[in-house]
């Protein structure tokens, strides 16, 4: 479990390290609410996503103690992975990072570029972990999870302080949910003083399956936005933060998910991955339905996409 002061003394440990992303205050008419909204713009963050966060703090709480002599290892995607290689290549550390063989080609060549060591593994996101497991365990070499560590996830909750900061009298924050790293941090953050609402594909509701189940369960991954949100069950830090801060958890269609994403380029010139546009399209679809003069802020997590169809 994680709380503020995790997340706090994440904030100090990374500043300086990282983005403090824009916020861009939009007509709530142009996505169909009711109420003010502002779309906090981490797709800017380094890597193309939030996930630098919590790579961040991962790695420098673990430099304090003298833990990074082996390097590091991580399973990802795309995002986190990105993450982890540019915050080891900062600190001059090695990685080397597992990914599914369906792992969209563009974001292994960027993992190349940071320098990282890549090794492509199963199909799905959770086979690639379990062979990052067993090679941290082999090498002594840090591992990184991608969602489910309290490093991780208080490193991420560092942009739900960013945003209370930017914009007076936020209510809620609306965003994506794969693993849950994000979801967690922010609702950490956020306890007590905004509300969270967790958006995910129907294709993938991790969170969703794990609220009516009463626990973390596997869930089946596919989908347009499997390639950033395919995690095959929630992570436990985020079920608990979520359970204990009264998360809102709805769904979207894929449809409705390329939808927004278009939305975002032709409205707004924003290139954004699929992850992103899963937050926007429940504001769109009404899968949300903020109060009247309800303050939202929709969180755009990821830029890691190919944008050649946009334009069609």
């Amino acid at each position: 479990m994680i709380g503020l002061a995790d997340v706090e003394a994440a904030t100090r440990r990374i500043d300086g390290r990282v983005r403090r992303t824009p916020v861009a205050p939009v007509g709530g008419a142009d996505l169909g609410l009711a109420g003010p909204a502002w779309l906090k713009l981490e797709h800017l963050q380094h890597t193309g996503s939030f996930k630098a966060r919590g790579a961040f703090n991962r790695v420098l709480a673990a430099a304090e103690t003298g833990g990074l002599g082996a390097g590091v290892v991580t399973a990802s995607g795309g995002n986190a992975g990105l993450a982890v290689a540019y915050a080891a290549g900062t600190l001059g550390v090695p990685a080397e990072v597992y990914v599914p063989l369906t792992a969209p080609a563009h974001k292994v060549t960027k993992l190349k570029a940071l320098g990282a060591e890549v090794r492509q593994v199963g199909d799905e996101y959770a086979e690639a972990n379990e062979a990052a497991l067993a090679r941290a365990a082999q090498t002594g070499a840090l591992f990184c999870h991608a969602y489910d560590q309290p490093e991780i996830c208080a490193g991420q909750g560092t942009v739900a302080l960013e945003m209370l900061d930017q914009i007076d009298g936020l209510d809620t924050v609306i965003l994506a949910v794969g693993g849950g790293g994000l979801l967690a941090g922010v609702a950490a953050a956020l306890a007590g003083r905004a509300r969270v609402v967790g958006v995910e594909p129907e294709t993938i509701p991790t969170l969703h399956a794990a609220l009516r189940a009463g626990h973390p369960v596997d869930v089946d991954v596919s989908g347009v936005a499997a390639d950033s949100l395919g995690a095959r069950r929630v992570g436990e830090i985020a079920y608990r933060v979520a359970v204990d801060t009264e998360v809102r958890s709805v769904l979207v269609a894929d449809g409705d998910i390329v939808e927004a994403r278009r939305l975002m380029w032709e409205r707004f010139r924003l290139v954004v991955e699929h992850a992103a546009a899963a937050a926007v399209a429940a504001a769109v679809t009404g899968a949300y339905r903020p109060e009247p003069g309800e303050r939202v802020g929709i969180l755009l997590c990821g830029a890691n996409t190919d944008p050649t169809d946009l334009a069609h």
